[in-house]
């Protein structure tokens, strides 16, 4: 997929890799824009393209109590300021085949969850939206499983498919990058890892996903190394206090150090 026709993604000249980046889900206007504003200042700064990522709603959580979100059309409005405020494009995953009509009238990219990744009629939904597609690869499947869910997007007559790494189950409450694999889906499609996904420790007794954020560096590293066309981070400036994976979250005063040193990693990896 050509990285071009993602409207309003900048600096892609750098020759660096592409970072999809924002909370997990949106909380509030305030919150959501102030994330957007820092990440937008250290991309810039670093010439990484950049998209902002916020979940409208999450539909799959662990609890009944667990937080879902502020209202399906709020948020999908506040996705829509922050790309007009920031001039950047959105994504935002999207769970039942009505949410991708009503979701691409706000936001770039649609983005399909890993434990949904396999259901037919929604990949085609979001794929007849013209919108990109980031396909999250399941933690039950294969590399080279994924070839046929970015089949789906083309049969559907669309070519803007991606696929997004997020980690393999081992064990129960566990998660493993198998980094064979990114060359593997990179010959199927503009392959991306999500580091903070990767590290989550899921399926914990008391219904709260954990996770090993001081993990977060050496699976960037690793997948910048692989070549890895993009990274995809969840990141905020209070994780302890985030409604949704906040176990797992980037504290967002951390990500300017992290990504230049992931920016010096690429360039050294570009003159081999």
């Amino acid at each position: 997929m050509e990285l071009s026709k993602i409207k309003n993604l900048k600096n892609l000249d750098a020759n660096n890799f592409f970072l999809l980046a924002g909370p997990c889900a949106i909380e509030g206007e305030e919150m959501a824009l102030r994330i957007a504003e820092k990440v937008v200042e250290i991309t810039s700064k670093l010439k990484i393209p950049y998209v902002f990522k916020g979940s409208f709603k999450k539909a799959n959580r662990s609890r009944i109590d667990s937080f879902t979100g502020i209202g399906n059309e709020k948020a999908l409005k506040i996705l829509r300021k922050v790309g007009e405020t920031f001039e950047v494009p959105t994504v935002t995953d999207i769970h039942e085949n009505d949410d991708a009509a009503m979701a691409a009238e706000y936001v770039d990219i649609l983005q399909i969850p890993a434990f949904l990744v396999r259901q037919t009629d929604l990949v085609v939904a979001a794929a007849k939206t013209g919108k990109t597609v980031n396909l999250k690869k399941g933690q039950f499947m294969s590399p080279e499983a994924m070839q046929h869910a970015v089949r789906k997007v083309k049969d559907s007559g669309s070519d803007l498919a991606m696929i997004t790494d997020r980690g393999t189950m081992f064990g129960y409450q566990d998660m493993i990058v198998d980094f064979r694999g990114i060359p593997t889906m990179r010959e199927y499609a503009t392959t991306v890892l999500d580091v903070t996904h990767s590290l989550q420790q899921p399926n914990q007794s008391s219904g709260v996903t954990g996770g090993r954020p001081d993990m977060i560096e050496t699976i960037a590293r690793a997948g910048v190394v692989t070549g890895v066309d993009g990274l995809f981070m969840e990141t905020h400036f209070d994780p302890a206090n985030a409604k949704s994976d906040g176990a797992n979250m980037l504290d967002l005063q951390y990500l300017e150090k992290l990504l230049s040193n992931l920016v010096a990693i690429r360039q050294t990896i570009n003159t081999l």
